[in-house]
């Protein structure tokens, strides 16, 4: 899964879902008809990507594109909706875990309309981390601009407030967190909003939860990394 990877377009029929790795991070984007973008969620190693899937639509009105790159499992389709259609353990993780994800989109709704850039930046740092083994994210200030839907002179801006007060380090493209509860002092309410509600409805906030099927599953994931 490098870096920038499309996994699906808007309106494309979603044929696969995926299963990021640890430190895989797949950010789901609205595309406007003039190119401009913004970030709605994340996904990283406790979710999937392609709900669409077995919530009955088949497509999505947006892009998924790798955002910090890393490995993935890919399942087909239709295992996963036969999985699902069984009303087992699996149907109420999925559930529980659309929930979640709804929750962190609406949240950025939220966020982008009434949060200054420099929260909105710590929200989207502290979203990131929670998915990542390191403090080190790789983006360009550009790319972080496109994610949030702002104009670069604002992240520019917004990080050099982070960094004159120590909390990140900013050269060449990446981006070291060196403060974290410095980061979270500062940022708004939506960060806590959406870490409360997946920590209380995924099991014991517990990564990679979606990768263990069902007991009597008939669902078999397949490592990427192997071929």
């Amino acid at each position: 899964m490098p870096l920038g990877k499309v996994i699906y377009e808007a309106g494309v029929e979603l044929e696969h879902v995926y299963f990021p790795a640890p430190s895989c991070i797949v950010s789901m984007l609205y595309v406007m008809k003039d190119g401009a973008s913004a970030e709605i969620a994340v996904v990283g190693d406790e979710g999937m990507v392609g709900i669409a899937l077995f919530m009955g639509g088949g497509t999505t009105p947006g892009r998924a594109l790798v955002q910090s790159a890393g490995q993935a499992f890919v399942l087909k389709g239709n295992p996963l909706k036969k999985e699902f259609e069984r009303h087992g353990g699996l149907q109420v993780l999925l559930l529980r875990y659309t929930q979640a994800l709804i929750t962190q989109m609406s949240q950025t709704a939220v966020c982008n309309r009434h949060h200054s850039v420099e929260q909105q930046l710590c929200r989207w740092l502290l979203l990131s981390l929670d998915r990542l083994s390191t403090n080190e994210l790789t983006m360009t200030q550009e790319l972080i601009a496109n994610m949030l839907g702002v104009r670069r002179e604002g992240v520019t801006e917004a990080a050099r407030k982070l960094q004159a007060r120590c909390l990140i380090r900013y050269s060449r493209g990446r981006i070291t967190v060196i403060d974290r509860p410095g980061l979270e002092a500062r940022v708004c309410e939506c960060y806590a909003v959406v870490k409360k509600e997946y920590d209380r409805l995924l099991p014991d906030g517990t990564p990679g939860c979606l990768t263990e099927a069902s007991p009597g599953s008939a669902i078999h994931i397949v490592d990427l990394t192997r071929g």
